[in-house]
């Protein structure tokens, strides 16, 4: 169980670490936002109310909210804000072994800062270029742009978190490279537009949530890694 003081540090540490929006988005805010004023100065407000509500969709899609994070020993964090779409055992490609496969789907909606879901070092990170078809599907997983980060924590335990691309998702941004030391909850990288996460486990770690939960990112547990 997390105290009180314990939840007051960690959103401590995420105000100072991460501004309410995203960093990513930024260029994108004043753009839309400059639009809209531009062509409500010169031609009213009929004529910028769609401006507006664009900008306030840019707006609410690169927000960036404060995560406590969970400090349970062998907690797996979730990495991304979504709807779990896929859960089971498949083998894993990036460090070849069975493993659990937990799928997390971010709808244009949610927050798209990812989270990395234990501490430990980078051990090798993977760019592939791909499709971008929907990202609910499947076979999204092998056929996407995707940025894979192999990550062991200090028992030695090794899990696999993958930035998929999806339909209207071209950009995937990660800020971390192996050697890295990264914190659990730490936030790594961005996914603009629409997307999804895979998580690879050990076949032995235990499930926390289930096919069709909603899950936050930073703040909730997935699942426990075996000791």
């Amino acid at each position: 169980m997390i105290s009180p003081s314990s939840v007051e540090s960690a959103i401590l540490v995420s105000t100072r670490r991460h501004p309410l929006l995203a960093r990513e988005g930024w260029w994108h805010i004043v753009l839309s936002g400059g639009c809209a004023l531009v062509v409500q100065h010169y031609a009213g407000f009929a004529w910028a109310a769609p401006l507006w509500l664009f900008a306030i969709f840019v707006l609410q899609f690169f927000r960036d909210p404060m995560r406590a994070i969970p400090s349970d020993a062998g907690a797996i964090i979730c990495p991304a804000d979504g709807r779990v779409i896929a859960v089971g055992q498949v083998n894993d490609p990036y460090i070849n072994r069975p493993a659990l496969r937990l799928s997390v789907f971010m709808n244009v909606f949610n927050v798209h800062s990812n989270r990395s879901p234990l501490e430990g070092e980078i051990q090798q990170r993977w760019y592939h270029p791909g499709k971008f078809v929907n990202a609910a599907l499947d076979k999204a997983s092998d056929s996407n742009e995707r940025n894979a980060l192999w990550i062991r924590d200090d028992q030695g335990r090794d899990i696999v978190v993958v930035q998929v691309a999806g339909l209207v998702a071209r950009r995937i941004l990660c800020y971390v490279n192996p050697g890295d030391r990264i914190d659990r909850g730490q936030r790594y990288g961005f996914i603009r537009f629409g997307s999804r996460v895979d998580i690879y486990l050990p076949l032995n770690s235990l499930l926390k949530v289930g096919l069709g939960d909603k899950v936050t990112a930073g703040s909730e547990i997935l699942a426990f890694l075996p000791n």
